[in-house]
């Protein structure tokens, strides 16, 4: 506790489904202060603001999870856009970083930076071992290159900077929008709504770790508390599920008893993808708690909760 009653903490992306739940974790731990400033007041692809950010907040600690993210779909339409801006804040965030004298800085990327074919479980000494898989590339490669910046940062100018790779996130929260969701809310959310048949992308065969959105947060405040390295780290389950699988889970715990069609003409993306989170649980202690199947209960009764008004402010 002596550790965060003592830090400024900006958290970039705060109002997000990640950082929303890292401000209400930080806010329990009694920082010195937690600043979650919306996109609107700041735009961090601009330097000017971003070190109009930094004069304002003085912070001691920076959580960067702001982002421009989406599933495949949206990754396919918009890569420019998901390159240029995720690098370009990242790049702007260290730069302004050390130019103030911050004393660490915790980055968050993706596992979409992975090679499409790293072997199984993917081990972070696999990170540079191939291109990523195509559909999401451009964010993958943009991501990557935030590792470089915080391990050239450290070495040039002794910035504390991490790196971490979380697995596939979801829970309460998360972006229930059917343009740009990622795969878990944008089937429970397909499911709850059409009662009679839902249409999926691909096969169903590719495989993909889930990572519960409390037991992330764990890991990035255990990590910005315990964590000084330059190498990056994983955080994940080590569980692995099929697409197909998964569907049918959540179908189950939905309700949903119609007909689940696979559009084959539609990409499958990364044929495999599970982490192996051992440097996590070795360096500073981090191992997920939450079940796949206890996290889907807990979002889906959150979604059925709030599903007018997600669906509203989402419309």
């Amino acid at each position: 506790m002596n550790f965060w009653s003592n830090q400024r903490v900006l958290v970039t992306g705060g109002a997000g489904f990640l950082g929303s739940h890292v401000v209400c974790k930080l806010r329990e731990k009694r920082c010195a202060a937690v600043f979650a400033p919306p996109r609107s007041e700041f735009d961090l692809r601009d330097q000017e603001q971003v070190a109009r950010l930094y004069r304002e907040t003085q912070p001691t600690l920076i959580i960067h999870l702001a982002a421009v993210v989406g599933g495949i779909g949206a990754n396919r339409e918009r890569p420019g856009e998901f390159f240029y801006d995720n690098l370009i804040m990242g790049a702007h965030l260290f730069h302004q970083a050390w130019k103030w004298g911050v004393p660490k800085f915790v980055a968050v990327g993706t596992i979409c930076a992975y090679p499409k074919h790293a072997p199984v479980p993917f081990k972070e000494e696999h990170l540079w071992n191939g291109y990523p898989e195509e559909t999401n590339a451009p964010y993958g490669v943009a991501k990557k290159s935030i590792l470089v910046g915080a391990q050239s940062y450290r070495e040039q100018y002794g910035l504390d900077s991490i790196f971490l790779l979380p697995a596939n996130l979801y829970g309460p929260r998360d972006n229930f929008d059917l343009e740009t969701s990622h795969v878990i809310p944008g089937l429970i959310r397909k499911m709850l709504e059409d009662s009679g048949h839902v249409t999926l992308w691909g096969d169903g065969s590719p495989t993909r770790e889930f990572l519960y959105v409390d037991d992330c947060v764990e890991g990035l405040v255990l990590a910005a508390e315990r964590y000084d390295g330059a190498e990056p780290v994983n955080l994940g389950t080590g569980v692995e599920i099929s697409i197909r699988e998964l569907a049918e889970q959540i179908a189950e715990l939905t309700g949903f008893g119609g007909e689940i069609e696979w559009d084959t003409s539609m990409p499958n993306g990364q044929p495999r993808r599970t982490l192996d989170a051992s440097r996590a649980r070795e360096l500073f202690g981090f191992e997920a708690r939450t079940p796949l199947r206890e996290g889907l209960e807990r979002t889906i009764a959150w979604y059925r909760r709030h599903a007018d008004a997600t669906a509203a402010a989402q419309a």
